[in-house]
């Protein structure tokens, strides 16, 4: 598999051995991919953490699962490639899609004929473009975002749309946060 392929990121974790020099204890493909669809887009779990401030200690693997949201207290890195939006939108089953990562995708919505997988996270994320371009789509308003510019997502009902001929490459930072009033 090359990185090229969607879901190839290679991962380099490091920690410490018995006499606790820092070491490198992984360096290679995540396997925690979750391909939406055949054609659709596909999350890359790399790491996650489960309270604040993390722990640090230990070798144990944290990302068992892919799931939308960082767990309750902690946090979620992940890299999401966007493929175009015209290569797979018309057939794809956005509360499928979502209910495999775990998030019941309550108040879809089409927009501009488009099917966005408006969801919301009780979460602050902080997004990333790494390559592409890609549109932030909101309840009102939307933002082309290119390659190297930053998102920061504040628990809003949001979708991607990705409207050019290339995939589109976005890291993710999902950090718990305080359910907003309308999400309680």
């Amino acid at each position: 598999m090359s990185s090229k392929e969607p879901g190839a990121v290679r991962r380099v974790v490091t920690g410490h051995d018995a006499a606790g020099r820092s070491v490198i204890l992984q360096d290679g493909l995540s396997p925690f991919v979750l391909r939406t669809t055949a054609t659709g887009p596909v999350v890359t779990d790399l790491w996650k953490t489960f309270r604040t401030p993390a722990d640090n200690s230990g070798a144990a693997e944290p990302c068992a699962e892919v799931t939308l949201a960082p767990p309750a207290g902690g946090s979620v890195f992940r890299v999401v490639q966007f493929p175009p939006d015209a290569g797979y939108m018309d057939g794809w089953d956005e509360h499928a899609a979502f209910a495999a990562m775990g998030h019941d995708l309550a108040g879809a919505a089409t927009r501009k004929g488009q099917t966005v997988g408006m969801h919301t996270t009780a979460s602050v994320d902080y997004a990333i473009v790494l390559a592409g371009e890609i549109w932030a789509v909101m309840d009102e308003g939307e933002a082309l975002l290119k390659a190297g510019d930053v998102l920061v997502q504040r628990g809003t009902r949001h979708g991607w749309s990705n409207r050019t001929a290339e995939p589109a490459t976005v890291a993710f930072v999902l950090i718990d946060a305080l359910a907003l009033p309308a999400q309680a």
